[in-house]
């Protein structure tokens, strides 16, 4: 008698409700079969992982073309010796003392930096891994190959082709989305636990760094100038030209920090 009654206030009989369940469980068989996934099974549907596997292969591309192209172009302005990025001053300041290359210093200092995110709860991606070990060995393979230039001439053409081609590296490597490189890292997870502004961070970082490379004996002139000046926009325009669409997805690799007190997030 309930039952009856409550088929009449919702206007839909017994029968009516068990066919509407079957047919949606048909629905959902459908589904299933033609590739999809239930939410609560915790797989993707088609629709959300088709187009992110796709896109992979073209990361891939641009995380290893941007990051061979940095080394590159890091070797290349060497070259022209007028003046290096902070990093690179005190790379080759540290060379000229211990006798290793600046691609062997730039992969050791790397992974020493590396050692700095484990306070600063910060994650490496493959990205960041990548970055520490091809840079070095790509700026080496330059230097092997493009000899020493004396012609002022020529080294200014080059010093600029130099930094054009790091900003056009930048944003290749960092629209693949694969996480940070080394000293980003270190310049974010500075930020988020100190609270200081991100350009101040990043300011006193490489000052701190072209003052002892400078120390050390580290290229410094108008190429660093020039550089600190040009690679900002440099990097944004090549950003947004290489950045790959649609891409909405769950970043791969992030340079967000763990939440206290979880040891990993």
């Amino acid at each position: 008698m309930f039952s009856m009654r409550r088929s009449e206030t919702t206007g839909e009989t017994e029968e009516g409700a068990r066919t509407r369940t079957k047919g949606s469980a048909r629905t959902k068989d459908a589904a299933r079969a033609e590739g999809g996934a239930r939410v609560g099974d915790g797989i993707r549907t088609d629709s959300a992982a088709g187009p992110a596997g796709r896109r992979l292969p073209r990361r891939l591309v641009h995380l290893y073309t941007g990051l061979v192209l940095y080394g590159l172009s890091m070797g290349l302005q060497l070259r022209a010796g007028l003046g290096l990025e902070p990093w690179s001053v005190l790379n080759q300041g540290i060379s000229r003392h211990t006798g290793l290359t600046i691609g062997t210093i730039t992969i050791v200092s790397g992974a020493l930096i590396l050692l700095l995110w484990i306070p600063l709860r910060q994650r490496p991606g493959l990205g960041t891994v990548s970055n520490v070990l091809i840079l070095g060995l790509a700026m080496d393979a330059t230097l092997a190959l493009v000899p020493e230039i004396t012609s002022l001439a020529v080294r200014v053409p080059l010093l600029a082709s130099a930094i054009l081609l790091n900003g056009m590296a930048t944003g290749l490597y960092i629209s693949a989305r694969f996480g940070p490189g080394p000293r980003d890292g270190l310049m974010t997870g500075l930020h988020r636990r100190t609270g200081r502004p991100l350009r101040l961070v990043r300011t006193c970082i490489e000052v701190t760094v072209l003052a002892v490379g400078f120390a050390l004996g580290g290229s410094v002139g108008v190429g660093t100038v020039l550089y600190a000046l040009a690679i900002g926009p440099l990097a944004q325009f090549s950003l947004r030209f290489f950045t790959i669409g649609g891409q909405t997805g769950r970043v791969v690799a992030s340079s967000a920090s763990v939440p206290a007190p979880a040891p990993r997030s």
